[in-house]
């Protein structure tokens, strides 16, 4: 005999329930609000104004959620004024091109998911370390070497859409 009545053991096997219920819910909560404080909007990051294209070795590719981000060592780096348009990516404005000095020749650029990217046709392999590419895309906001790829362009001519966020924003 455990010296609980019948009517007791009922109401602790209830206050277990509650108390297990809480505590699912409140992980769920925390679970649920993670992923969004870590996500953020294309605005605030990038200028779209700021059109940026770099060309440069492939150093590093990052296969990570919510996005996934090339690396460039930057040998040449030219930079316009785009549309304050977040859908337009025109420019009336010449590309004006340099020579990427020491302190700016290592380049993070924010691509799409992984999930996001193997649906426009990328893999793993798509691009491989010390590959020449040329990324096109928006410049960050804080004048970080670091920018939202549009496109990233291979030394043979493949033009691969990068799943930029900047027209998925009103």
């Amino acid at each position: 005999m455990t010296g609980y009545s019948a009517a007791n053991r009922g109401r602790r096997r209830i206050g277990v329930a509650t108390t297990t219920g809480a505590i699912a819910c409140a992980a769920a909560g925390v679970l649920a609000t993670s992923p969004l404080a870590a996500h953020h909007s294309f605005s605030a990051e990038f200028d779209a104004t700021r059109q940026i294209k770099v060309t440069g070795e492939v150093s590093e590719l990052e296969w990570t959620n919510p996005h996934a981000w090339i690396h460039v060592r930057a040998q040449e780096i030219c930079e316009r004024r785009g549309s304050a348009n977040l859908r337009d990516t025109s420019s009336e404005e010449e590309w004006r091109c340099r020579a990427a000095e020491a302190e700016e020749s290592n380049w993070g650029f924010e691509l799409a998911s992984p999930n996001g990217l193997m649906r426009q046709g990328w893999t793993r392999n798509s691009l491989k370390l010390g590959e020449t590419v040329t990324v096109e895309g928006s410049r960050a906001r804080d004048n970080s070497p670091n920018g939202n790829a549009r496109t990233v362009t291979t030394a043979a001519g493949v033009r691969m859409f990068a799943g930029s966020s900047q027209n998925t924003n009103p």
